[in-house]
Parts: structure tokens; sequence; C-alpha cells
């Protein structure tokens, strides 16, 4: 299957108008949005951003209602009420009103996730470490794949908001040893690079990210991961 992937959002409503493009033309067979759909530099007092970033993931939501999403730590931070770098206070309502929107949006049997599959491909916003599997499912749900991904997609703040887990691991920083290497690829946003690229079993992919000045940092592309091969390619408009 051909995975169109959008990549950390972060007030760029754009995203969704190109990935329908996209989707239109036949570029791939579904979507996975990597989310941190809110905040952006020097954007914390407009809401009308927030409002338009989150309606067009709505109409994309519902134009397409088999996309998958996977929670970044700027959704989750709205949620749980924590106040990291970037957390806007001024649209901290918007975003919790929003983010309910998106949900009832999306059909039943597909709620927004910590760490989502297709194939032998997970695709979440961090990375999911080895060792944080290890140290959290018994042995025999770390060996069944499917069963540890659910387990820790039922995991709530406090075991979920640390360096360690899938909504916060680098592994673009670390010589950690991810999950299943052999058997799973991972695809991950977060940690805002020059390329697309793959390392070991992790594709990283936040490519729209900006420094502070606006200037952009990654090529602005869409990744598109086929899911069988494990091939992937970037396509823009």
């Amino acid at each position: 299957m051909r995975v169109l992937v959008i990549p950390d959002v972060h007030l760029k409503p754009y995203l969704f108008h190109q990935a329908s493009e996209f989707m239109e033309k036949g570029e791939a067979d579904r979507a996975v949005c990597l989310m941190d759909i809110p905040d952006d530099w020097n954007r914390e007092y407009d809401i009308g951003l927030y409002v338009q970033t989150y309606d067009a993931a709505i109409e994309f939501a519902k134009k397409y209602p088999d996309t998958l999403w996977a929670y970044g730590n700027h959704d989750l931070c709205y949620m749980w009420n924590e106040r990291e770098s970037g957390y806007s206070a001024a649209a901290a309502r918007t975003v919790q009103e929003k983010l309910l929107e998106l949900h009832k949006a999306l059909p039943e049997g597909n709620e927004i996730k910590y760490i989502q599959k297709i194939d032998n491909v997970l695709f979440c916003h961090g990375g999911v470490l080895d060792y944080f599997v290890k140290s959290l499912v018994s042995p025999s749900e770390y060996k069944d794949e499917d069963k540890a991904i659910q387990k820790i997609n039922g995991f709530h703040h406090d075991l979920m908001w640390n360096d360690m887990s899938p909504i916060w691991f680098r592994p673009q920083y670390s010589k950690g040893k991810m999950y299943k290497p052999r058997k799973l690829l991972q695809v991950v946003g977060h940690t805002p690079v020059e390329a697309i690229y793959r390392k070991g079993n992790v594709i990283s992919c936040d490519v729209f990210s900006t420094y502070r000045d606006g200037r952009p940092i990654g090529p602005r592309e869409f990744p598109v991961i086929d899911t069988e091969t494990w091939e992937f390619w970037g396509i823009r408009c």
C-alpha cells in the first residue's frame, strides 16, 4: 500500500489542501497524519490560524475517513495541561474544542492513537524505542507487536509524557535500539530534518518545520511510503 504521510503540521493548513490534491491524483492509497497540528513560532495569539488549520484537518478527515492520525506532543499538551515550549494559553480552549471536533469527525473504530500500524510499518510522532516497549509490556506482549502496540495506545499521561515515549523520543539523536528493527519499519516526525531519510529502520520526515525566523528547514515535500516494499519517495506541488 502507498501511504501519503502528512508530517508535523504546526499551523500550516495548506498541508491538508495539498495532501488532498495528491490523494485526488492517486499518488497514494491512504494517508497518515503525524499531527502536532497546533503551535508555531510567534503565532500563539493568532487564534484564527489555529481555527483555520483545525478546520482544514477536519475537512480532510471527513473527505478521507480511512486516514490514520497519530498524536504529537503539541496535541497532547493541550489535553493534559502540560505547559511545554510553544504552548499557547490564549489558544488552549480553541485547541481542545477543535481536537474534540476532529475526534467526532473520525468514523467509529478509527481513533487517534500514539502509534498506527499498516502492514509492518509503524507511524508515530517520535519513535518506538525497544527499551520503552520491553519495560512496560509483558514478554508475551513484546513478542506480539500488535498486542504491544494496543497496550501502549492505552497508556495515559504518566507513562507517555517522558523523553522515552513514542511521542517524545528522537531516534535521530539517539543510538538506542528501536523496537523490532528487522521486522518493523518506523515513520516518524517530531524532529525537524533537512531531507526525508532512512537510518536503520526509521524514516524521518519532519520537513515542513521552520526556523524561528520562518526559513524552511527541509524541502517541504510529502513522503510516500510503500508499506510492502519499504520504498519511499517525496512529492511536492
